[in-house]
């Protein structure tokens, strides 16, 4: 399998993420990860959603707009250089946002890329993103539905804490804890081999 990494949104890639996310449109797939990017496809302009991570950097401006702390990358494959993916990691999240199952990250693998083992690639990357963010313990949710996300989150040491009825989108939803620290210890020598070189070295600090 080939190995992955994690890059910020720049302008560079901008065709390359429009491409990623018609590929998700043409497939009538969910945008999970996105950091609200799938707003491009009928809002905004790639460059406005780049110049919005930027304010969202800004406490202030989170708290005008009920957001929390988050970071959005690519998943990358390295041999070719291709968006496989994207994570969104969500941080600091307040006591009163996680009463309500607000959740620490949202992940997503592109319709042509799926069933290839990257899901569970990119959720161990994005545990170790929270890991350096200095999250202990994070929430994740998926519907009841994704066969492939709760078994996804169940491999990376997911603990089921309650299911029940999202009210904004009215779907019955799993909500699960995953100890980062322990998943990542856990799962260092399944995944080593297919992160590069640099996240390898984050997960042998921890293990």
């Amino acid at each position: 399998m080939d190995k992955l990494f994690l890059e910020i949104p720049t302008i560079t890639r901008k065709q390359e993420a429009l491409d990623y996310l018609e590929e998700n449109a043409k497939y009538n797939s969910e945008f999970n990860g996105t950091g609200g990017m799938d707003d491009c496809l009928d809002e905004i302009t790639y460059e406005e959603w780049l110049l919005e991570l930027e304010r969202r950097k800004d406490i202030e401006y989170l708290n005008r707009i009920n957001r929390c702390q988050s970071k959005t990358f690519f998943v990358v494959r390295e041999s070719d250089n291709r968006i496989v993916g994207m994570i969104n990691v969500r941080y600091n999240i307040s006591d009163e946002r996680l009463k309500t199952w607000a959740s620490h990250i949202g992940y997503g693998i592109r319709p042509t890329e799926r069933s290839k083992g990257y899901a569970k690639i990119a959720l161990y990357l994005a545990l170790l993103e929270e890991q350096k963010l200095g999250e202990k313990q994070v929430l994740l949710e998926c519907t009841v539905d994704n066969i492939g996300s709760n078994k996804t989150i169940l491999s990376l040491g997911g603990v089921l804490e309650k299911t029940e009825l999202d009210e904004f989108d009215n779907m019955m939803t799993n909500y699960y804890w995953i100890d980062v620290r322990e998943s990542i210890e856990n799962h260092y020598l399944e995944y080593k081999d297919y992160i590069r070189d640099d996240y390898k070295a984050i997960s042998k600090t921890l293990y």
